[in-house]
C-alpha cells in the first residue's frame, strides 16, 4: 500500500511568509529562509511554497526587505533550495514553460500553476511534455457557494472560473497535470476541517494524486482528508502555530489506520 503523505504549504507574500484566512486576510508570520531549514529535522515528506503576491510585483520600498534577498522571488527560491533537503515544488508568478524551466534550475522539484493552467491550458500539456507529468501539479481553488454548489474560482480566489471542480480536474488531468493541489477558499484558514465533499468529487473525477489542503484546525482532520479520498494531506496554519506538528500529524493518521511514513527515529528503534 502506498503510504499518505503529509506536506506543509507555506505562503509567500512580498516575500514573507504569512497566514492565511478565506484568501483574504494575511498576517505576516516570518522569514520564508528559516522554514526550510525548520523542516528538514521534522518528518515531513515534502515542502510546498506558493508565492501569492498579488499582480504588480513585490513592493520592495517595505522596511521588512531590508532583509537580504527578500525582495527577490526566485532568490527565495535559490536560498530555498540550498537549504531543503526533501521533494520541493514551487508555485506562484509561472505563466509560461519557460518560467517552469527557470523554477526547476533553480532548484523546484515539481511547479504548481493555477490561473495560468486556466487561461492558458496547452501550458499544461507543454510543461508535462517538457519535463514529464510528474513535475506538473495543477492547483485547484475551490468555493462552495451557499446552495451547496462548489465552482473553481482563479486569480487568488476572486474570479469565478465557470467550471465545476471536479470537471477541471478531469480536464487538466487529461491535458497532462500529474498531481492535484485543491483548496478550498472557505475553508482556508478557519479551522474547520477539509471539505471533505470537495475532495470526494475530485478525486473520484481523476486518477492522478489528489492533496488536499485548506481547514485543517486539529491533527484528526488529516485522517479525514485521507477518508475522502486525497492521495497526500496538506496544511498551512497548524504548521506555525502548533508544537512537533510532524509528529502529532503522523500520529493522528496511525492512529486511524493511515499508512504514513514513520520518523527516522522510529525505524532505528524497530
Amino acid at each position: 500500500m502506498l503510504k499518505k503523505r503529509l506536506i506543509p504549504v507555506l505562503l509567500l507574500q512580498n516575500g514573507l511568509l504569512v497566514r492565511s484566512e478565506l484568501f483574504k486576510i494575511h498576517q505576516i508570520i516570518g522569514n520564508p529562509f528559516y522554514e526550510a531549514q525548520r523542516f528538514n529535522e521534522w518528518n515531513v515528506d515534502e515542502l510546498v511554497y506558493l508565492d501569492i503576491t498579488r499582480a504588480g510585483g513585490y513592493d520592495l520600498r517595505r522596511d521588512d526587505h531590508k532583509v537580504r534577498g527578500l525582495g527577490d522571488p526566485l532568490g527565495i527560491l535559490d536560498a530555498v533550495a540550498k537549504t531543503c533537503f526533501m521533494p520541493l515544488t514551487w508555485g506562484g508568478r509561472i505563466r509560461s514553460v519557460e518560467d517552469m524551466r527557470e523554477r526547476f534550475s533553480r532548484g523546484a522539484d515539481k511547479i504548481t500553476i493555477n490561473t495560468s493552467a486556466f487561461r492558458t491550458p496547452e501550458m499544461i500539456t507543454e510543461g508535462a511534455k517538457a519535463f514529464g507529468s510528474q513535475a506538473i501539479v495543477v492547483s485547484i481553488d475551490a468555493l462552495r457557494h451557499p446552495d451547496g454548489r462548489a465552482e473553481v474560482f482563479v486569480d487568488g480566489g476572486t474570479t469565478p472560473a465557470g467550471k465545476t471542480p471536479g470537471g477541471w480536474a478531469r480536464e487538466v488531468e487529461g491535458r497532462g497535470a500529474g498531481e492535484i493541489l485543491l483548496q478550498s477558499i472557505d475553508r482556508d484558514g478557519t479551522g474547520r476541517g477539509y471539505d471533505a465533499e470537495l475532495i470526494a468529487e475530485v478525486s473520484s473525477a481523476v486518477t492522478i494524486p489528489v492533496i488536499a489542503c485548506s481547514g485543517v484546525g486539529r491533527f484528526e482532520d488529516y485522517a479525514a482528508g485521507v477518508k475522502a479520498g486525497a492521495s497526500a494531506v496538506a496544511a498551512a496554519n497548524i504548521w506555525h502555530f502548533t508544537e512537533l506538528t510532524d509528529r502529532q500529524g503522523k500520529r493522528a493518521l496511525t492512529r486511524a489506520g493511515v499508512e504514513v511514513r514513520l520518523p527516522q527515529a522510529t525505524k532505528r528503534q524497530s
